[in-house]
């Protein structure tokens, strides 16, 4: 069933904590007419954290001057870093893989069955493998071999096939490439990666079978937002499962990839409903 699709604005911010700032936020909405459908808010050491939306039909300030509005009149005064989305404008998604297809299918098969307000305008890898699933979903698919060679060249074709699909934001679904700074640059906390929870424990190649060597209990997932340190960025989404003796190594990959596009798919429906706020290496995510 296809989520219904609002004339809303979502307001996402963070500021000096100070008495009056829900106030003030919510008076900017009513006063305008605006009818308020979600608020939430979190302080923590003396900042102030809040993420409300509301429906635009009857707003009194037009939707291209909202932004402008709301800068002049709050964001000023009570020292706001903020952003405004409109439902109505579908984020873009580029995605990234390599050769593991598990993250990509249950990407795909979220948007082709319309859980997400979101466009996927193209699919990007290193390599060729898996181009007859992005046809299957009737997605562009674009390949760019990697090389320590060519990184810096192929890096910027990708930054402006990026550019000329007016891409909002970029999924790595196991995409076995280290990111450039550059790349960062453009997309800041606009990227989100999937890996297992075994780092910095079991780095390498196989984590799962040297998990299986040392007999672990439990094996994880984390997605983040990417930064230029590897696989520190703020975290989004983790989830566990439990194991035991019984499970061989085939189980813990199967497991294990199970649990990568299950916490994949949470962090970009949070990502997509724009319900995460990123304040210096870590993240508020609203409920």
């Amino acid at each position: 069933m296809k989520k219904e699709n609002k004339d809303t604005a979502i307001l996402l911010l963070h500021c000096p904590d100070k008495q009056g700032i829900l106030a003030a936020v919510t008076e900017f909405i009513n006063i305008n007419k605006g009818n308020i459908l979600y608020l939430d808010q979190h302080s923590t050491h003396d900042v102030f954290f809040m993420r409300v939306e509301w429906d635009l039909n009857g707003f009194l300030i037009p939707r291209d001057k909202v932004r402008e509005y709301f800068a002049t009149l709050l964001a000023s005064k009570y020292e706001m870093e903020f952003n405004i989305y409109f439902r109505a404008q579908k984020p873009r998604m580029a995605i990234f893989v390599s050769k593991l297809s598990h993250c990509l299918y249950d990407l795909l098969a979220h948007y082709e069955a319309g859980d997400w307000e979101v466009e996927i305008p193209l699919i990007i890898s290193n390599h060729e493998e898996l181009e007859p699933i992005a046809k299957k979903f009737g997605i562009p698919f674009y390949c760019f071999p990697i090389t320590p060679e060519n990184k810096d060249m192929q890096t910027a074709a990708e930054l402006e096939l990026l550019k000329r699909n007016e891409i909002t934001f970029c999924v790595l679904a196991r995409y076995m490439q280290i990111i450039t700074p550059e790349m960062i640059q453009a997309y800041p906390n606009k990227i989100i990666n999937i890996h297992h929870s075994f780092l910095p424990a079991f780095v390498g190649a196989k984590p799962y079978h040297a998990a299986y060597e040392r007999g672990v209990k439990i094996i994880g997932a984390t997605s983040h937002y990417v930064t230029e340190e590897l696989d520190a960025g703020p975290i989004i989404e983790q989830d566990v499962v439990r194991i035991s003796h019984k499970d061989s190594v085939g189980d813990l990959l199967r497991k294990g990839q199970e649990l990568e596009k299950i916490v994949l798919s949470r962090a970009v429906e949070k990502h997509i409903d724009r319900k995460i706020l990123a304040y210096k290496n870590k993240t508020i995510v609203f409920g």
